[in-house]
């Protein structure tokens, strides 16, 4: 079973989006499993104190290291957790990708430590070796959120979670390039504009050949236009092969 730990503030938010669907569905039927550990139960003092004023000054807090060592220390003590990657969701992070979240879903699960205020003790990433990943330029509230994207993206990978094996492997950044354009009926729609919008014909045509052809142009054309970090990226990695 794939095991997946969220050490936050807020365990209430889990699991969210995730008790729904093929997600929710695989929880149920233990495919994979969820614990929200609650990281004020560590605290030392009866307040709960869980943050404290950053040294040199600056607005905001900080999230203690004493209290969320204690929490993480308390997760990966058993045996079955100890080689489980840790995870801090981070802004600052290396960009989560599909590649990453493909290697996450074929481990044993992940620790994932949802941060708050203005960030957490530098000397507890240090201390626990936490890989920091970020789900996008973006700054939201707290790691909650993006913890869950995380798991999500790992969720719907495990066997077993989504219907049709191919359709994972033909999605956006499995190779470097973004999905194609998708149709379904009535074959003529007219929109809200008035204006009626036909399925492209080759769709319907029902050669095979021609339709992989047409999805491979759609594919590299949106990703070009979209993502030219995405292109380049994959430019270059063609050049580097046929060296």
């Amino acid at each position: 079973m794939w095991r997946a730990v969220a050490l936050t503030l807020f365990p209430e938010m889990f699991p969210g989006p995730l008790g729904a669907s093929l997600a929710g569905k695989a929880l149920t039927e233990g495919v994979w499993s969820l614990e929200a550990v609650d990281i004020r139960r560590f605290a030392m003092d009866r307040h709960g104190t869980v943050d404290d004023a950053p040294f040199g000054g600056g607005v905001g807090m900080v999230m203690k290291p004493d209290v969320l060592s204690a929490a993480i220390a308390a997760v990966v003590r058993s045996p079955d957790m100890a080689a489980v990657p840790k995870v801090l969701l981070s802004p600052r992070g290396a960009p989560f990708t599909q590649a990453r979240g493909r290697e996450l879903a074929a481990g044993p699960g992940v620790v994932l430590v949802c941060g708050r205020f203005e960030g957490v003790d530098e000397r507890v990433i240090e201390a626990h070796a936490l890989e920091e990943i970020s789900v996008g330029d973006f700054v939201l509230s707290g790691g909650e959120i993006a913890a869950l994207a995380v798991m999500d993206c790992c969720v719907r990978l495990l066997p077993g979670v989504m219907g049709e094996p191919l359709s994972a492997s033909e999605e956006s950044f499995e190779d470097g390039l973004l999905e194609y354009p998708h149709y379904t009926r009535p074959a003529s729609w007219i929109g809200p504009d008035g204006t009626e919008r036909r399925v492209p014909e080759v769709l319907v045509s029902g050669h095979h050949g021609k339709v992989a052809d047409w999805r491979r142009t759609q594919r590299e054309e949106i990703t070009r236009r979209r993502r030219p970090d995405l292109w380049a990226r994959r430019r270059t990695a063609k050049v580097n092969e046929e060296k």
